[in-house]
């Protein structure tokens, strides 16, 4: 279909940095899984055709079953990941039958729907797009020895986040080049970078945290709190 977008939302992580015996993603929030949150975003959306979950072996059944209970009717497949985070995403991506994809992370539940249609938006303008917030502090570089060797212009640096849009082709094509490679990137956007297309910023949330360690935990519990005082 022209211009359709399919998910694929990344959960295949074990998070040891949350320090806790369940994977961050499966921790509660609110009563709810943090990845029914983040899922819940998306499957709410008009914009959005199909999404594919990418979870540990050991979780997909669980997560079919909150599938079913939380009625994601867009979800239309649950996955096993790979043994790196872009070897999972390129498993979804070959599970996704759309036009237009977007990667996301499952531990980002409070991005805004908002956001979402702008990198959509501006993936389809331009060829690809990532959402992202300017850098608040000030960054080093710091070489193996604990000492600055360069202080980048901050106005130039932007944090990096999810979801990050694409054409399904040329991310497919980036994946599997870097494959051929050898090359793990930190980010989609990485990869296709390295095939010469430019991809655009566009600017998201501070909000829209990554779930890593209990503090940020405490941080989506106060997030949360806040949504539904504006609610009532």
């Amino acid at each position: 279909m022209e211009n359709s977008l399919g998910v694929v939302i990344v959960s295949a992580g074990k998070g040891s940095r949350m320090r806790t015996l369940e994977n961050k993603q499966y921790l509660l929030l609110q009563e709810k899984p943090v990845i029914i949150h983040t899922l819940e975003v998306f499957n709410d959306m008009a914009l959005v055709q199909e999404i594919v979950l990418v979870t540990g072996e050991e979780d997909i059944e669980r997560c079919q079953r909150w599938v079913r209970d939380y009625k994601l009717s867009k979800v239309v497949q649950v996955i096993p990941g790979g043994n790196e985070r872009q070897h999972s995403v390129y498993k979804g991506l070959k599970k996704i039958g759309t036009e237009w994809v977007m990667v996301h992370d499952g531990v980002r539940p409070f991005i805004d729907p908002l956001h979402i249609q702008a990198c959509y938006d501006m993936a389809v303008r331009k060829g690809a797009a990532v959402l992202a917030v300017p850098v608040k502090d000030t960054i080093k570089q710091v070489d193996g020895t604990g000492t600055i060797v360069a202080t980048p212009d901050r106005q130039s640096l932007w944090a990096i986040q999810t979801p990050q849009a694409f054409r399904m082709s040329d991310l497919i094509h980036a994946h599997e080049d870097a494959q051929a490679s050898g090359f793990v990137g930190t980010d989609d956007s990485m990869l296709v970078e390295r095939m010469g297309i430019s991809v655009a910023i566009v600017e998201g949330s501070y909000t829209n945290i990554k779930l890593t360690t209990p503090e940020d935990l405490e941080y989506a519990e106060f997030i949360e709190e806040r949504k539904g005082e504006g609610k009532s």
